[in-house]
């Protein structure tokens, strides 16, 4: 029989145990396992902190890794699910959701017309204009329909922001563009200046124009049904 050794003892009563024993001859407690991956890891624990809980302490730190990756993967998927199209409530998203892009346009050719004057002598008109601001578009009164949402700002904010984001969107092609106070819709959620593009009849016309505006640069549009 082999004899017992100082540094495997038993983790209820403390007597020492030899190598290959199975139950402690003191108490009758079923003993760790002394060879293999986690009889090593066991007597390294056993040397750094002077006790032992036993075997069983590996299987319930697994149990908890597993418990907590899931619990990581749920969290994910639940505010996955949360940002769904369909909710009442017009998000904000914490970073501006419109891309900044640089268009240089040509030089508009500057004409120089003559007038005739009463003494014979002719003298240069001055120049055409620069271009007018885009137009945005204001929603119809009492109307219901769906639209694209592509941004909104709370309305403390004010609403200069949301004007410069819709002119900005109307320069970059998007048609219908208009900023709409949610404080006034049934649908949406009071509090907010919402930038859209489009009035469309169905849903189906406004989830295909949605293509659109992903083309022109914004990362989160989303159709939105409008009630007044």
């Amino acid at each position: 029989m082999s004899i017992p050794d100082d540094r495997w003892r038993c983790p209820r009563c403390g007597t020492p145990y030899a190598e290959m024993q199975e139950y402690c001859l003191e108490c009758g407690l079923r003993l760790p396992a002394t060879t293999g991956l986690v009889a090593v890891v066991g007597s390294a624990w056993r040397r750094r902190l002077g006790w032992y809980p036993g075997d069983w302490v590996w299987p319930a730190l697994l149990a908890l890794v597993v418990a907590a990756g899931a619990g990581v993967v749920s969290a994910l998927l639940l505010a996955d699910t949360s940002s769904s199209a369909n909710e009442t409530v017009v998000a904000t998203s914490p970073a501006a959701s419109s891309v900044a892009r640089t268009t240089t346009a040509p030089p508009e050719p500057t004409t120089t017309q003559t007038a005739a004057t009463r003494g014979g002598t002719t003298q240069p008109k001055p120049p055409s204009s620069s271009r007018p601001a885009a137009q945005l578009t204001t929603w119809p009164a009492g109307k219901s329909g769906w639209t694209v949402v592509l941004d909104s700002v709370p309305s403390l904010n004010g609403r200069a922001g949301a004007l410069a984001q819709a002119r900005q969107a109307r320069q970059l092609g998007l048609k219908s563009v208009g900023v709409l106070d949610s404080s006034q819709f049934s649908s949406l959620h009071p509090g907010y200046y919402v930038i859209f593009a489009g009035i469309y009849a169905t849903q189906a016309e406004a989830q295909s124009a949605i293509i659109d505006a992903h083309q022109k640069g914004y990362r989160g549009p989303y159709p939105r049904r409008i009630i007044p």
